[in-house]
């Protein structure tokens, strides 16, 4: 395809690089992407020019205020949902924390919350706290042979009892794509109306997302893992977080989506965010061309994005297919994700004999390839698929910005190492 990745690449200083005299090469996307320049200077101009807390009569105030207002809109946009949906806190982690702190008071003793051996923790930790309060809390567990969640298991542990379930969309260690849409469909038909949570942290970054369309209760990301600034945004349908009882204090608004936030938010990230959304959304318009026809019936800033995401997907999956292909050709190297044709992300996940995962990364890493090792907080599909005592997996997350280039050198250094250690 005809992807403008050297317009994308001018975007991002960090691209410039080098280190040990070679030009980096940042795989940690999933943990965390490299900022566009735009982003990094709409904070900035934030923090020097409209520096102000909110609902104040003076100019720096009211638009500080616009600011929000934006950026909860951005954010709609990006969701496919109402501005009076997006909340904002310090992370996705935390977000779920505070809702789960909020369920409990919806549930009661016996009553059965659904988790799985796939998610990030902060999508399993969080739920937790509810069997403090008598709730049982079950697992769905790892399908080993598609590197996902057990659709069966899943199904067959729905229940009348089932109050609250917590999915993944997209696996952050081995690149996993689910069909939440599928999975909250089940739930709807297998249980007496239990709420759904997805972490959607991993899946933002390489897809168009439609949180009507999937319908769930609750949507949780991070904005640093998609060109962002630290800061966690979720989408809470109106009219659930209406009634459910966050216990904000009595200072705040009392009303969806505020009542999910804490105190003063963190105005200056909160513009970069909304910034790295009309980001997305220029490569939107850059490839409307090639795309505009699957986004029939959208219009503006949600019809860019869109666009700018299907872009981005097919660009990273051809990517992603170049690599997978190259790295089984290596003597040595395991790679650990869904099989072909199964949906996934263009995160792979690999190991290597003889070698573990954190030696394997301080290899990559002098010859400035930049990733991480481990669990990445997917502890339990880690656990189940018993890499702990080698110290994980390594992970290489391509994005938009990498290149055929990027690909072919990052095989070449892998089978220089396996060619070392044997």
């Amino acid at each position: 395809m005809n992807f403008d990745v050297a317009w994308v690449r001018a975007q991002f200083p960090s691209l410039r690089r080098h280190h040990n005299g070679h030009p980096v090469i940042y795989l940690d996307g999933p943990g965390g992407t490299q900022i566009p320049q735009r982003v990094a200077d709409r904070v900035r101009d934030h923090m020097l020019h409209h520096f102000a807390n909110v609902s104040g009569v003076y100019a720096t105030s009211q638009e500080t205020d616009a600011v929000m207002t934006e950026a909860r809109e951005a954010f709609a946009a990006l969701f496919g949902c109402g501005a009076d949906e997006v909340a904002f806190g310090a992370n996705a982690t935390s977000l779920f924390y505070k809702l789960a702190w909020a369920f409990v008071k919806e549930i009661k003793p016996g009553d059965e919350v659904l988790v799985t051996d796939v998610d990030h923790e902060a999508n399993r930790g969080a739920w937790m706290v509810l069997a403090e309060h008598g709730a049982v809390i079950k697992s769905v567990k790892l399908d080993k042979t598609n590197m996902c969640i057990d659709i069966e298991d899943f199904r067959a542990q729905l229940n009348s009892r089932t109050k609250l379930v917590a999915i993944n969309h997209a696996s952050n260690a081995v690149g996993t794509i689910h069909d939440v849409k599928a999975m909250v469909s089940m739930v709807k038909e297998l249980t007496d109306g239990a709420y759904t949570v997805i972490d959607a942290v991993h899946s933002v970054l390489h897809m168009p997302l439609d949180v009507k369309d999937i319908g769930c209760d609750f949507l949780g990301t991070s904005t640093y893992k998609f060109y962002g600034p630290h800061l966690g945004v979720m989408y809470c349908r109106k009219e659930l977080l209406s009634v459910l009882r966050t216990d904000p204090l009595i200072t705040q608004k009392q009303e969806a989506p505020f009542k999910l936030e804490m105190g003063t938010q963190n105005h200056e990230h909160i513009a970069g965010a909304a910034e790295t959304v009309h980001f997305i959304a220029e490569i939107g318009r850059r490839h409307e061309a090639q795309y505009g026809h699957l986004a029939s019936g959208l219009s503006g800033l949600r019809r860019d994005l869109v666009i700018a995401l299907l872009a981005m997907q097919e660009y990273e999956h051809e990517l992603c297919e170049m690599l997978i292909a190259g790295l089984k050709k290596i003597k040595g190297i395991k790679v650990w994700g869904p099989p072909a044709g199964q949906p996934r992300t263009s995160t792979v996940a690999i190991t290597l004999n003889k070698l573990d995962a954190k030696g394997f990364a301080e290899y990559l890493a002098e010859r400035g390839i930049f990733l991480m090792y481990g669990h990445f907080y997917a502890l339990r599909l880690i656990e189940e698929l018993g890499l702990m005592d080698r110290g994980g997996v390594v992970r290489l997350g391509l994005v938009h910005f990498h290149t055929r280039k990027d690909v072919e050198r990052i095989l070449d250094v892998i089978e220089e190492i396996a060619t070392v250690v044997g």
